[in-house]
């Protein structure tokens, strides 16, 4: 037992919930991937749960190794990072003329948007903490500004719902690290009214070709459908609804789903209605919690870690966490139109799996540095009550 807590250190909270997300997505992954494999040459379902299960014992090799790093470090890391993943970022839509992945030989496809996003979030908490000093000055604001549209426009034109998770959560760790809330109030309202009209002229012209917004007509569609759905249509959407209304309370049970068997992104974007099939509202109500719970544990380290650089950051990677586990849930449900945002640890393994799971990896190297802390106050205080009690006595 010593053993396992040497090897899975940090907060133990964290890694209970990481474990049953894990166990839950090779379930769930084992119970949905058939369709998928049969629709790609060359594969099957045997192959591709392999692939999944090798991408989650990666994940969990990531996360320990991460977690003995002292957490400093990654704020030196993050400055190449941020500027490797702008290239990458660059790289894709070259190669590919605005699409999201670059296929590997022998690995697969590879998704830069996945690793800018974790990049971003511990430069930008890098970059707060460096600027401290100055933390209120309209400089400083329009620096983060530049930083995070920097990455947000690299990923918007073929990444929308990706782009809009990324921008919120850093602008959310700036109001957290202490910008001028006058600017940051200001600026979000700008962006809402510029975004809503960019959006209404495009809906009122129903699709969009030209430049780097030819996916708009996609983003259209979608909202359109979610506004006005079509209950005739054998869609995506109007299956994971099935799916969620034939789980009923306590499901079909697992192995049982019918609806998985129908949907091409059943191990992906809709893993979540699929759960809900074969468990009902108490598996899906367990999944929201455990999310639920992990942001908490995120929270209350944040809040116990003495140092604002470490603080942010775990702030930052538990909001983006949960944020788009919130974002892939509502879709399912019918809350959000359909964006495309997998389940965090649970949908088929990926980039998006692997460097979230970096993001958690981080994380608990926070940890460990609170926890060494905490251990060492509390040593040092036993040492000055104990000679007090020995005069007393």
């Amino acid at each position: 037992m010593r053993k396992l807590t040497n090897i899975f250190k940090g907060d133990m909270g964290i890694w209970m919930i990481f474990f049953v997300l894990s166990v839950i997505s090779l379930v769930a992954v084992y119970s949905t991937i058939g369709l998928q494999a049969y629709s790609l040459p060359g594969t099957t379902p045997t192959g591709l749960f392999v692939k999944h299960v090798a991408i989650v014992i990666a994940t969990y090799i990531a996360i320990i190794m991460l977690s003995m790093v002292n957490y400093r470090a990654f704020s030196r890391i993050s400055q190449v990072g941020y500027v490797v993943s702008l290239v990458l970022l660059i790289v894709v839509m070259a190669i590919t003329g605005g699409g999201r992945w670059i296929d590997i030989p022998h690995f697969g496809q590879f998704q830069p948007s996945e690793i800018a996003k974790v990049f971003l979030i511990v430069f930008v908490a890098r970059t707060l903490t460096s600027n401290a000093d100055k933390i209120k000055e309209l400089g400083t604001f329009i620096t983060l500004l530049l930083i995070i549209g920097a990455v947000t426009a690299l990923v918007l034109p073929e990444n929308l719902s990706t782009a809009i998770l990324i921008f919120i959560t850093c602008y959310m760790m700036m109001l957290i690290g202490g910008v001028n809330k006058k600017y940051w109030i200001r600026t979000f309202l700008a962006l809402v009214i510029i975004g809503g009209l960019l959006f209404f002229v495009a809906y009122q012209r129903g699709s969009s070709k030209e430049g780097v917004l030819e996916r708009s007509s996609t983003w259209v569609h979608r909202v359109d459908s979610w506004l006005h759905p079509n209950p005739d249509e054998l869609s995506q959407e109007n299956m994971a609804r099935m799916a969620i209304a034939r789980g009923g309370v306590i499901g079909v049970g697992v192995g049982n789903t019918v609806h998985a068997r129908l949907m091409t992104q059943a191990h992906n974007d809709f893993i979540y209605a699929i759960i809900i099939e074969e468990t009902g509202m108490v598996g899906g109500i367990v999944v929201f919690a455990l999310y639920s719970m992990f942001f908490f544990c995120c929270v209350r380290l944040a809040w116990r870690c003495r140092g604002t650089f470490g603080s942010l950051t775990v702030a930052g990677l538990g909001m983006v966490i949960y944020f788009q586990a919130l974002i892939n849930m509502s879709v399912a449900v019918g809350l959000l139109p359909v964006t495309g945002q997998t389940l965090p640890f649970i949908s088929y393994g990926g980039t998006a799996y692997l460097f979230l799971g970096c993001g958690v990896g981080i994380i608990q190297s926070v940890a460990c540095d609170v926890i060494r802390q905490e251990r060492a106050e509390k040593a040092a205080a036993a040492e000055i009550v104990e000679p007090q009690k020995t005069e007393t006595v």
